[in-house]
């Protein structure tokens, strides 16, 4: 294949995305193949029959956006990012978000914590980066972008130009969240992660926190609906697809599973990427535990009790108490427990600021009604085997309150 072209690959969100030669060196590298075999949303394709979709399109899709993200936040502030298509900055973000996700394990989310060394997969990634295959990409087509620089840029930089550009790829307002809502509702067949992409990209403008000095992204008055919209769209992904009750079960199992047989992802770069969803689901089909069953043959636990979906810190701490006492009570049987919590409207974090029409400047939650009231998602969820799901269900229906549940 002749990389001195520029690739062109065609997208069901944004149509067609063009790679330059590094890019697209980088998008046949061995660790980017590797995401077409990892699913974007776990197992979530069990549950939703077109979530077949992969981390491969997902990060084809934010490399595209950081491209559009940077012209728009370059336009607004051309002394602080140059507005040139081969700008070197611009070149670094978009490398830097097509490879945010090279180090997942397989399924994704699904069991993250369980790598080797108690590492994660952003150090994964890190990883990664920095084996022979990909220095010897950035060494041919590099062209001024070293693996070393998409490791920094990453790790959230000092420098206070890349600080910005490590916002685009992950922060409040990245590439990221903007691809993964669109792209998994499509997916999934619902409706709930659509919001107004353009409206954002035409109000974001790099914005000086006062208090701080550091450069964010904020968005101009005008663009505090087109926010408020992907909250909403973010919100309602997580209560109704990335938290589902029987997607939430098979991940269990899958964690399960990997703990019963003692596995974990390996800490050496090169092992990892042995690893994707096609050889994990390969060794669950021909064990014969309990949990890998539940995957394969979508004989999962089933619910048992579930809290309401916002508890209180009081509420939480009720919940752990009770659970313990159920957990003596039915000890010789499994509980699966879920934690499903996320605060996808909370913007305070990287003060995404919103200047007003008369060029005064508000953090977000002071500029959003919505915003400022929404609350953060806790839900506890209790699976059993369906054996004793009735049981269970009757103690914790017997201590708990009615209007916590």
């Amino acid at each position: 294949m002749d990389l001195e072209r520029q690739a062109s690959y065609r997208d069901p969100i944004h149509g067609f995305i063009h790679a330059d030669p590094l890019e697209h060196a980088l998008i046949n590298s061995r660790p980017v193949q590797r995401l077409r075999w990892i699913h974007q949303l776990g197992f979530a394709y069990l549950v939703f029959p077109g979530a077949e979709h992969s981390r491969f399109s997902h990060v084809l899709g934010a490399m595209h956006l950081a491209g559009r993200v940077y012209d728009a936040l370059a336009a607004k502030a051309p002394d602080l990012l140059v507005p040139d298509q081969s700008a070197l900055e611009r070149r670094l973000v978009r490398v830097a978000a097509l490879l945010h996700d090279i180090g997942h394990a397989p399924f994704s989310h699904s069991a993250e914590d369980l790598f080797e060394d108690g590492i994660d997969h952003e150090e994964m990634t890190r990883r990664i980066l920095l084996i022979d295959e990909m220095h010897e990409i950035f060494d041919k087509f590099g062209d001024g972008i070293g693996a070393e620089d998409v490791c920094t840029l990453l790790a959230k930089p000092v420098d206070p130009q890349r600080r910005l550009l490590s916002q685009v790829i992950s922060g409040e307002l990245d590439v990221d969240k903007m691809d993964y809502l669109l792209r998994d509702s499509l997916y999934c067949g619902v409706r709930y992660g659509n919001y107004d992409l353009d409206r954002i990209l035409e109000t974001i403008e790099p914005i000086r926190d006062p208090e701080t000095g550091d450069w964010g992204i904020g968005v101009a008055e005008g663009g505090v609906h087109a926010v408020e919209a992907l909250v909403m769209a973010r919100y309602y992904m997580f209560t109704q697809v990335y938290f589902n009750l029987t997607g939430k079960a098979l991940e269990l199992h899958f964690s399960e599973w990997l703990l019963e047989q003692g596995r974990r992802w390996p800490s050496s770069a090169l092992d990892f990427l042995e690893h994707d969803d096609i050889s994990a689901m390969a060794l669950m089909r021909t064990s014969d535990s309990p949990h890998a069953r539940a995957v394969v043959e979508r004989l999962y636990y089933r619910l048992a009790f579930e809290t309401a979906e916002h508890l209180s810190r009081a509420e939480r701490e009720d919940f752990t108490n009770v659970l313990g006492d159920i957990r003596v009570r039915f000890r010789n049987h499994a509980l699966m427990v879920s934690n499903s919590a996320k605060d996808p409207h909370r913007l305070g974090q990287a003060r995404v600021h919103v200047r007003h029409s008369d060029g005064s400047l508000h953090p977000m939650e002071e500029s959003s009604h919505f915003i400022r009231h929404l609350a953060r998602i806790e839900r506890f969820r209790v699976y059993t085997p369906p054996e004793i799901r009735d049981e269970v269900a009757a103690a914790f229906q017997s201590v708990w309150p009615k209007n916590l549940g």
